[in-house]
């Protein structure tokens, strides 16, 4: 099936679905709202959200607009293997903050932020380092999603790609600019459950109307040897190991998973991120079997562009009620991300901009909420602008990611080790960062002995993730042991070889130069940390009762709860 265009509603239907669905989040948010909003619940919800909530609001938040094209593309392009590398890895980086972050909010239990707790052990300039690589990262995160909009409504309406992008805005910053993060996990949870609804129903459809599993079976010998064979190294190399080294960056790097670590009641921690590493995982790799079995049944992506592919299957091969349940769950997955990412950025200039810097301690709860709800707007409107340029953000993502990997060694540490200096910290960011550069555009030969360097830098940061990865669930000793024997081991078989995969070679690099200076930084250092000082240091800006935790299938009572305790 290649069709030359795609299925289009007309302009008012376009406009009513979206009406429909900003409109009910809105209504939804109504019953939270409060004549005097509290500057902790704004920001955390007075850490008291529950399993139920906690763990649909992770989910949705992490299966963004870019979920649904990339795990398409990673089936298309990689054939069997591609679905489990995309959907597998971004399940681990909701894993494995899980051993850490019990360690961050046990320092801290009442942090709004990760950025606050680096500012109680270190001071201003690790803090804003941390703060600064979330913010990027968040702004870049609404404009993709604001871009997903403005080409689903393109391609699916009359509408313009602007107009897309300007619907997808107002009506994420609509229901969530009163009462924020609050705002943010109860419209989350009501998301995910739409959207498990129409992921069940959508892509068994698109899968059987292709002809089943009869057809997938009987389309792969149309595959190369490689899409063909699930343990191919070039889905591994390409994608699998990339992905994998990200794992541990974003999961301590992103202020939208952080929040809901400080957001959670603390005993439901545990079962709140495992059920939300299960849900992304299952049904984003049921997403990218739609890529798989285009790849097998022979489609060409419309116009070349792989963001098309699944829209194309589903204007396909499913009638016009099934595209519109599909809209839906667009709007619905880059909508619970947006609005995470506006309260992430609105949590990160209340309190690690104006609570740590500005007003340094003494902050005014009224005057923060001014500052998250300015934040938004701001926010907003940037990311409006910029994903109506139709700007290539990829250089920018980038720069984002190698800023988390190199800070993932640095913050693990400080909460661990009291040896770890501020100087130690900052210092090791920066080289880490002009090192990942060098590497990434190779500016340097990488052919010669300025290969080998960056190889023995990446090795050092191959056996730096594994060994992080493990001391997280095993303690020090078993981490110390699995990152010695994965260091031996890349330098073993990564040495001449690396090279040639520049963008994983750079991301190691990253982690292995911020590590080595960080520890002989710190070993040079005779200072030691009283981590019992950050407790004292950190807590909260509002004086409050605490409010009962909502558990799964309360969300929506427990809207009507609150509203009447205003």
């Amino acid at each position: 099936m290649n069709s030359e265009s795609l299925y289009q509603f007309s302009t008012l239907t376009v406009i009513l679905l979206l009406l429909a669905f900003y409109g009910g989040t809105y209504l939804m948010t109504l019953g939270i709202r409060r004549k005097n909003e509290d500057a902790d619940a704004y920001m955390v919800s007075n850490h008291r959200i529950g399993f139920g909530i906690g763990a649909a609001s992770m989910t949705a938040t992490w299966i963004w607009a870019a979920s649904f094209y990339a795990a398409a593309t990673s089936g298309y392009t990689y054939g069997v293997s591609g679905p489990i590398h995309y959907g597998l890895w971004g399940a681990l980086m909701i894993l494995f903050i899980y051993p850490f972050g019990r360690r961050f909010r046990k320092l801290a239990p009442n942090a709004h932020t990760l950025g606050e707790l680096i500012h109680a052990r270190h001071g201003s300039s690790s803090q804003l380092i941390l703060a600064l690589s979330n913010v990027l990262g968040s702004v870049i995160s609404l404009m993709v999603n604001f871009t997903a909009a403005g080409a689903l409504v393109s391609v699916l309406s009359p509408l313009s790609f602007q107009a897309g992008v300007i619907i997808a805005g107002v009506g994420v910053l609509l229901y969530t600019l009163w009462s924020g993060f609050r705002a943010s996990v109860l419209t989350d949870f009501a998301q995910l459950v739409a959207l498990m609804a129409i992921a069940i129903v959508i892509i068994p459809a698109v899968f059987f109307a292709m002809g089943g599993p009869e057809t997938l079976v009987a389309g792969l010998d149309n595959l190369t040897p490689e899409q063909a064979n699930f343990f191919s190294s070039e889905a591994i190399l390409q994608q699998g190991a990339p992905f994998f080294v990200a794992v541990l960056a974003y999961a301590i790097g992103n202020q939208t998973i952080s929040q809901r670590l400080f957001a959670v009641n603390e005993d439901h921690i545990k079962p709140t991120f495992l059920t939300a590493t299960v849900g992304y995982g299952a049904i984003v790799i049921g997403l990218g079997m739609i890529g798989l079995m285009a790849l097998t049944i022979g489609v060409q992506p419309l116009d070349g562009d792989m963001n098309n592919l699944i829209p194309q299957m589903v204007s396909g091969y499913l009638p016009p009620v099934f595209i519109a349940l599909f809209f839906i769950l667009v709007i619905g997955s880059l909508s619970s991300t947006a609005d995470s990412d506006l309260s992430a950025l609105s949590a990160i200039m209340m309190a690690d901009v104006y609570g740590k810097n500005i007003a340094r301690g003494k902050a005014d709860p009224k005057r923060m909420l001014l500052v998250g709800r300015l934040t938004m707007i701001t926010a907003t409107a940037v990311g409006i602008v910029f994903a109506s340029f139709s700007l290539d953000i990829l250089v920018m993502l980038v720069f984002v990611g190698a800023l988390w990997g190199a800070i993932v060694f640095p913050v693990i540490a400080s909460c661990f080790w009291s040896r770890v200096t501020n100087q130690a910290f900052t210092t090791s960011v920066l080289v880490a960062m002009v090192l990942f550069c060098v590497a990434r555009f190779e500016l340097v030969d990488l052919a010669g002995p300025g290969g080998l360097f960056f190889e023995l830098l990446a090795s050092i940061g191959g056996g730096v993730i594994i060994g992080l990865m493990v001391f997280g669930f095993l303690g020090s000793t078993a981490g110390f042991v699995a990152g010695a024997l994965a260091l031996v081991a890349m330098l073993v078989f990564a040495t001449g070889f690396l090279r040639d995969y520049t963008v994983l070679l750079a991301s190691l690099t990253a982690y292995g130069t911020s590590t080595l200076v960080c520890v002989v930084m710190s070993l040079a250092s005779r200072e030691r940390f009283d981590f019992a000082t950050i407790g004292e240091r950190v807590g909260d800006y509002d004086a409050h009762e605490d409010e009962a935790a909502p558990e799964a299938g309360e969300a929506i009572p427990a809207a009507a709860s609150l509203a009447a305790q205003r």
